[in-house]
């Protein structure tokens, strides 16, 4: 069964994924669409900081945000100077870290399936009059649903799976920035195995049944869609 500080430790994980998430898709959205329809020469100098994420190592990116955000660093010396206090080891600190290293995994998906559409759809709604912003929501946003649901569980699910860069902004905080995957090698660390296996299987779970969601929508749109 699952102890006080192993449930506390769910729900901020689930409120973390969650809040992230949302800002992942209202920011990676329109990035996503400016790199599908861009011809600027800079454009890979773009795509490579989005995708930096991907091989960098956690920690180093932990190390750098846990400097951003310290009482000496830029931007918690800004929230100082704002009447706030350091953002390291709070859970706003978690979530900006979570939204930079889940970057890719938003941007990406919805940048595969946008560059996917067709120019004759934009074409089309053109010669309607439809205004860029009414064409965005009313065509490419269902065209792109696979894409939107793709990134949405990415997102979701690797935010749930982050250990380096949420210990190292974090800290370990139980009640305040402990997460399910640092809850789980604190058992392991203390040889709890049986609690530890509450939850990693829950994780393992859960990831595959979201994965399995994924697809299973995919496949069906493409053969509505044929």
């Amino acid at each position: 069964m699952l102890h006080e500080a192993d449930l506390s430790a769910l729900w901020i994980t689930l409120q973390l994924a969650s809040l992230t998430t949302v800002i992942l898709l209202l920011v990676g959205t329109p990035l996503a669409w400016w790199l599908a329809r861009t011809r600027w020469r800079g454009k890979p100098l773009v795509e490579a900081v989005v995708a930096l994420p991907l091989v960098l190592p956690p920690t180093v990116l932990g190390f750098y945000l846990l400097i951003a955000l310290g009482p000496y660093g830029p931007v918690g010396g800004l929230s100082m100077a704002l009447g706030g206090k350091p953002l390291a080891f709070t859970f706003t600190g978690l979530v900006i870290g979570s939204v930079l290293y889940s970057l890719p995994f938003v941007v990406q998906p919805l940048q595969d399936a946008f560059t996917a559409i067709s120019k004759q759809f934009l074409e089309a709604a053109a010669t309607l009059r439809a205004s860029p912003l009414d064409t965005f929501f009313s065509v490419i946003i269902p065209l792109a649903r696979p894409g939107f649901l793709t990134a949405t569980v990415l997102g979701f699910a690797h935010t749930v799976g982050e250990f380096g860069v949420v210990l190292m902004i974090g800290g370990n905080i139980p009640g305040r920035t402990q997460v399910l995957s640092i809850a789980i090698y604190d058992h392991v660390e203390n040889l709890e195995y049986v609690q530890a296996h509450w939850l990693a299987g829950g994780l393992l779970l859960l990831s595959f049944l979201m994965l399995v969601a994924v697809y299973t929508f995919n496949r069906r749109f493409m053969v509505v869609n044929l």
